[in-house]
């Protein structure tokens, strides 16, 4: 196996904020775990956390995120925005990726609220986000990055039908430490914008394939239907109802859209 040259992107990325420093495994657990010890230990903002393979791999609801070795990104970044700041940091991640994978392939990917990046209707990538708080103040966010990059997705049946890759998709192979330096690069750029001030809300509406579209969303118990009219800036997507009423909902996962 091939490792990565995280090398060649640390010292490239420097004088950023996001990928100063890089901690590489070859194999590891999970890189949100290792993360959250370096985060309690006060690393600096911008500390990533990559590896060759997880065992324990997560994303979503907890679910498994399938990470077959020296083919794909699986990485945490530590953050530290202020509380007001983390759906836009959340919104700055989904576009730097969203960007990268434009740029690396020439194709038109979209964003599935709240985070998925996909190309073809199926996912590319998923962002995981886990906080802790000092009382009321956010200490740090942990951004758990997996990006599908030299995947094979018809050697993994459980994924087969819902996930590509930036070499299925665009039909050729991609070297693992270009992608891994575009989107840092790219996330450097866009979180250096939300902690100027600036919203991406409409940045991210311009690139969602869920606004405009009748949707089903799930969260716990609840199933919501409705067409989804906008984003707000706090992330949350907008339902208009049958019955003409409208909802925010905060979280879930579209389970449809038409």
């Amino acid at each position: 196996m091939s490792g990565l040259n995280v090398d060649r992107v640390q010292a490239a990325l420097s004088d950023a904020v996001v990928g100063h420093r890089i901690y590489y495994h070859r194999v590891i657990g999970s890189t949100m775990d290792v993360a959250r010890v370096l985060a309690r230990a006060d690393a600096r903002e911008g500390v990533v956390i990559i590896a060759e393979e997880q065992t324990k791999g997560r994303g979503r609801f907890s679910r498994v995120w399938v990470s077959p070795p020296g083919l794909n990104l699986y990485m945490t970044i530590i953050l530290r925005p202020s509380r007001a700041q983390l759906p836009q940091m959340n919104m700055a991640i989904a576009i730097a990726i969203h960007q990268t994978a434009a740029d690396m392939t020439g194709l038109d990917p979209s964003i599935k609220w709240p985070n998925d990046i996909r190309i073809g209707e199926r996912k590319l990538s998923g962002i995981l986000i886990e906080t802790e708080f000092v009382g009321t103040r956010l200490d740090y966010a942990l951004a758990g990055v997996g990006i599908n990059v030299n995947l094979e997705v018809g050697g993994h049946p459980e994924i087969a039908d819902i996930a590509t890759s930036l070499r299925s998709a665009a039909g050729r192979e991609f070297d693992r430490a270009d992608a891994l330096l575009a989107f840092l690069r790219n996330l450097d750029d866009w979180y250096a914008r939300v902690r100027a001030g600036e919203s991406l809300t409409a940045l991210w509406a311009e690139r969602s394939e869920t606004l405009g579209r009748q949707v089903r969303l799930r969260w716990k118990d609840q199933i919501v239907e409705g067409i989804a009219e906008s984003v707000d800036d706090e992330g949350g997507l907008i339902l208009l109802r049958e019955d003409g009423s409208r909802i925010t909902m905060v979280a879930g996962e579209v389970t449809s859209q038409v």
